[in-house]
């Protein structure tokens, strides 16, 4: 039986995740789930590949919205759910240009002062429909300003098996995943196809493809090796480094820590890869 262990949700793309005992899932992710956004002056978006001190900026979701600190400095700014202004934009994630709004002056200000870069804090509306890559999923499912989908999806023994053979065992967050769960084998997320959560329906439709951001430690912002090195020597296919499973979603409700993953099917080429 597989049963979910942890949710995360990351409400401003690359900064701190939050731990959340349940989530609500909507139809582009969880609520709040990367529906903020950094950008640059030329409204491309910025991550931790680019910038490894913004794991050290920590979101917190409160009554009126989120709560966004720094580790190390005492500097807090409150963000309003609703942007204080209405001046649109066209945002870069990737391949993808989508409509967006600039959320304040203030929180330019500030975020640009806490990385020491320029930028700009965009939100997406309701109305701001970015679709996933349908080579990978036809069914117009939509996704936030997550990288490229709106779930991942990561066995505990996944993790366990990669500390393993690791010198020093490595938390979860350097994944960032939206959904733990455990039981099964290591890389049983590998080929599960179809399964449902309080009636909740999820694909996997493509493993997650790993960069630079795993090696960024979420509370230091300072970069190792690992876990690409090790993963390199077991979890490569077609040239990239493969730890999770991205998933859509058909349906909105509630899950929660401790709900069990049901109905599930496999994909047909059924193994998972390891040496």
């Amino acid at each position: 039986m597989l049963t979910v262990s942890a949710l995360y949700i990351y409400p401003i793309k690359s900064l701190g995740g939050i731990a959340v005992d349940s989530a609500m899932v909507t139809d582009r992710g969880f609520k709040y789930d990367r529906r903020w956004m950094l950008v640059d002056e030329n409204n491309i978006f910025l991550s931790q590949r680019e910038i490894a001190q913004m794991a050290l900026l920590k979101v917190e979701i409160e009554a009126e919205g989120l709560r966004v600190s720094h580790k190390y400095r005492d500097e807090i700014i409150s963000i309003p759910f609703a942007p204080q202004g209405n001046e649109t934009c066209s945002v870069v994630v990737w391949d993808d240009t989508c409509p967006a709004i600039y959320v304040s002056n203030e929180a330019d200000k500030w975020f640009s002062n806490m990385l020491g870069y320029k930028c700009r804090l965009v939100y997406m509306p309701d109305d701001s429909h970015r679709l996933v890559d349908e080579k990978y999923s036809p069914g117009k499912e939509l996704t936030s300003f997550s990288d490229a989908y709106p779930f991942l999806l990561i066995g505990q023994a996944s993790l366990d098996e990669l500390n393993s053979r690791l010198a020093d065992a490595l938390p979860i967050n350097r994944f960032r995943p939206n959904m733990v769960f455990t039981g099964g084998e290591p890389h049983s997320e590998d080929i599960i196809k179809n399964f449902s959560i309080n009636g909740i329906y999820f694909k996997g439709v493509k493993l997650c493809a790993r960069c630079i951001i795993t090696t960024t430690d979420q509370d230091t912002g300072i970069r190792n090796k690992e876990p690409l090195k090790t993963l390199a020597k077991y979890r490569v296919k077609n040239n990239n480094i493969l730890f999770g499973q991205n998933l859509v979603n058909k349906g909105e409700g509630i899950i929660a820590v401790g709900d069990v993953l049901e109905n599930i099917t496999l994909h047909e080429n059924n193994e998972r890869f390891m040496v």
